[in-house]
Formats: C-alpha cells, structure tokens, sequence
C-alpha cells in the first residue's frame, strides 16, 4: 500500500514498523474523534468557498459510513495504514473518489491528530469524573450503614485518637471531590482548537475559518497564534496525568488503609469471597489481590505522567515526531485510572466492619481528657497536657 504523502520512493518494512509503532492500534479510540474533526473541517472548508458544497455533504455522509463499519468490524487500521488518520482518508477516497482527496485542504497530520486527541481527552476526563462518582456513592453507602462505628485513629502507625468509620471515610470522600475538581480544571488546556493550525505555521494564502471549527467541535477558544499549537503539546496530557496521579495517590491510600484492617492483626473488616484470592500452595488463604494491584497501579500512573514530562523535556519549538510517543502512556495511565476506581467501588459495597474486634483503648481519649481539664480547671493546655501524661505513665 502506498500510503498518502509519499513521494513514490519505496520505505523499508522495518522503519514503517519502527515509525508507526503502535498507532494503528492505538488509534482506534480516536476514529471516532478523527471522523467528527474532519466533518467539521470539510464544513468549514464549505463555507468558506474552498471546497464544492455537494463534496462537503459527500465526505461528510461517507465518513459517518466509515465510522459504522469500523464500529461493526468491517475494517481494521494496519500497520500499512500507519495510523486512523491515513487509513480514513484511503478509505474515503475509494468511497467517493477524488473528492475525499480535497478534505486535508489547510490541515496537516500535526493539527488532525491533536484535534482528535483533545476531543478524546475531553470525554475521557469525563469517563473518570463518572468513575469517581461511582466510588463517592459506595463510600456514601458503607457511611450511612456503619458510619457510627468506633475506630481508632492513627498517627505513625499508633494508636492516637477515637474516629468512626464515617470520619475515616469522610476524609477519603473529600478527597475523591477534590479529585473532581481537578478533572474538571485540566480542561483548560484540553479545551483550545488547534485545527487550521497545520504543521505549526497555520495556512498562508488559504483563507480558512478558524473559529467556525472551533464553535463546530465545542472547543472553549481557537488556540493562537498557530505556533503555539506544538509548543502546548504534552501539556493537555500532563495536566490530565497529573490529576490522575492524585486521584490514585488516594486511591491507594484507602487500599492501604483497608489491606491493614483486612489483616490477621486488625481483623476489622471482611471482604466478600468474590473480590478475594485464593493461595496456590495454602487452603485457607483469601487474598486481598485487587487492593495490592489498586496501591501498586498508582506508581504506574505517576509513571505515566513522568513519561510524557521527559517525552516532550527540551524539545524545539515546532513539531517533533518524538509527540508520537504520548499515545501510550496517556491511554494507560486512563484505562488503568477508571479501571482502578471501579473496582474500588465494587469492592467497598461488600466491606462489613466488625466493631466487636475494634478495640477502643481508654489512652485513645487522653487529648479528650486534657481539653477537658482545660475547659474545667481554666488552665493552660501545656499543664493539662503534663497532668494527663503523668497519669498514663
């Protein structure tokens, strides 16, 4: 197959393998994205005069008609596609001849993929924010049925003061809604159309429409001037990574806490059969595999995000095919993110406490004791402090 913008010199197998790398596979889930930014762009090209309306209508009807077929599996992107990009617009052209050639007019691979990729980033956030709303809901549940439990609350691994499994889980709730509005805020820099922008230095003499493209797709604004396009590149992605990072920091931390009490040692909650392991060698063994791969899945997301930082570190201004390499790592780090928090959540509706194996010793109420004295006695906090010390010697 000879693909779109070469220039009849032939490419040897093993540098379109190494150059194309993952992204006929990869680029599956931005076919859909591909298809809406090219309708948008065969549009604009419309209205501006730059392409025949009766071509615009047809690309448009015959990219809907390739996005059903590939959803039904009637066509897959090859590697000798290279990408979604190229193996659309060949397609397009064998379905409606020279006209599907006249829709890359005023743009380039450059400006297409990262249109596809925004657009893919904008619904995906949403995906997690969906996700996180699952888990704030089973933590809803497990508070309102055993929210009145006693536990002890710990600091460096002691015993320190009383809590309830409503402010344990509490402070993870909070934390989960900050994760929202995190999510929320990475889409400033996702929200920027940076079609027409081409490979970094716009359209000279082609009298395209920016802002029509942009309202066309929902951006928030048209990303100017058109050299700022490749520099942000990266950083939509980072900025996501980043939350995500958060949001599994967190994520494993309540795996942490909840792989303690699961412990021999606490023993103060159960975790339903069906979210258990069992052991290769030991009969009477139920893992708690799923809240060591929900800790562990934090440090690949974190990695994640440090691979895109190093991937797009000191580049020069201008496209870089070195950009290619944040496909994987972003589609990890999401797939890994919401996969996570899903199973949390399905985990956590079968946790039960068991308040008869929580032991509240009388020392977890001695800050308790001491502001009492305070309060009752008028005297300084530093000498309640002392007397209550003195006591527990």
């Amino acid at each position: 197959m000879s693909r779109l913008w070469e220039k009849g010199l032939p490419l040897d197998e093993r540098v379109l393998r190494y150059t194309a790398g993952e992204d006929h596979l990869l680029d599956a889930r931005l076919l859909a994205y591909d298809v809406r930014g090219s309708i948008a762009h065969a549009e604009m090209l419309a209205e501006q005069g730059l392409l025949e309306q009766d071509d615009s209508v047809a690309i448009s009807a015959a990219l809907r008609e390739l996005h059903t077929e590939f959803e039904a599996g009637e066509w897959t992107i090859q590697l000798e596609d290279e990408d979604v990009h190229t193996a659309l617009e060949s397609r397009l052209i064998d379905k409606i001849g020279a006209a599907g050639g006249r829709v890359h007019l005023g743009r380039s691979r450059n400006d297409q993929v990262l249109t596809a990729m925004r657009l893919y980033l904008r619904d995906a956030t949403g995906a997690v924010s969906d996700s996180v709303q699952g888990l704030l809901k089973a933590i809803e549940t497990l508070t309102s049925k055993e929210g009145e439990i006693p536990l002890p609350g710990t600091t460096h691994m002691q015993h320190a003061m009383p809590s309830t499994v409503a402010l344990w889980a509490g402070g993870f709730a909070e934390a989960f809604q900050d994760a929202q509005s995190g999510l929320a805020a990475a889409q400033r820099r996702t929200n920027k159309n940076p079609l027409g922008s081409a490979a970094g230095y716009g359209t000279p003499g082609l009298n395209i429409n920016r802002d029509t493209t942009t309202q066309k797709l929902d951006f928030a604004e048209t990303q100017t001037p058109v050299t700022a396009v490749q520099l942000s590149r990266g950083k939509a992605e980072s900025t996501l990574l980043f939350e995500l990072s958060l949001l599994m920091q967190d994520l494993g931390r309540l795996a942490s806490d909840l792989l303690l009490f699961y412990t021999q040692e606490y023993r103060y909650i159960t975790l339903a059969p069906e979210v258990t392991t069992g052991s290769s060698i030991m009969p009477q063994k139920r893992n708690p595999d799923v809240l060591e791969l929900v800790r562990g899945a934090a440090g690949t997301v974190q990695a994640c995000m440090q691979e895109c930082m190093l991937i797009t570190a000191k580049l020069p201004s201008g496209f870089q095919r070195d950009l290619q390499r944040l496909k994987p790592p972003v589609f990890r780090a999401i797939d890994l993110t919401i996969e996570s928090v899903d199973i949390m959540a399905y985990l956590l509706s079968a946790v039960h406490f068991l308040p008869d194996n929580i032991v509240m010793e009388d020392d977890l109420y001695a800050t308790g004791a001491a502001y009492k004295l305070v309060q009752t006695e008028g005297i300084p906090f530093r000498e309640a402090y002392r007397r209550i010390a003195d006591n527990n010697e």
